[in-house]
């Protein structure tokens, strides 16, 4: 993965109301948290996650609840992968968060997808159409 930055080249700061003493810096953690909630775009991934049991333990539950600072403008032009916000805010419901286990429900997570980057590309853009003149 490329490095994560905005238009302008920065990475953005983390939200002043969410500080916590750490043992990297805020640079270090904002591209971790990053690198982390893209993964969430990633159906196996998300498998991984509910069969390992995070989605059972409530610091892990309130951590992805802690991440939806990555939906405001500032933090989100720095995903190459949207898609992972929508499944961010799926998390929140511990319904889905169940449902993660049935291989049924990745395989069509999966499928989904597929078929939306197909149709609109990876972006969620149509691509551009030649002129003729």
């Amino acid at each position: 993965m490329g490095r994560p930055s905005g238009s302008d080249g920065e990475v953005p700061s983390l939200p002043p109301t969410r500080r916590a003493t750490t043992t990297c810096g805020d640079g270090e953690r904002i591209k971790a948290e990053l690198e982390f909630v893209q993964l969430l775009a990633n159906p196996q991934y998300l498998n991984y996650l509910a069969q390992n049991n995070y989605f059972a333990d409530p610091a892990f539950v309130n951590y992805l609840e802690y991440l939806r600072y990555w939906r405001r403008p500032e933090y989100a032009k720095c995903l190459i992968f949207p898609q992972c916000l929508y499944f961010l805010e799926l998390l929140q419901d511990k319904g889905f968060r169940d449902l993660l286990l049935n291989n049924n429900v990745i395989e069509w997570l999966h499928h989904q997808q597929y078929h939306f980057w197909c149709k609109h590309g990876a972006r969620g853009t149509q691509p551009a159409q030649q002129e003729t003149t």
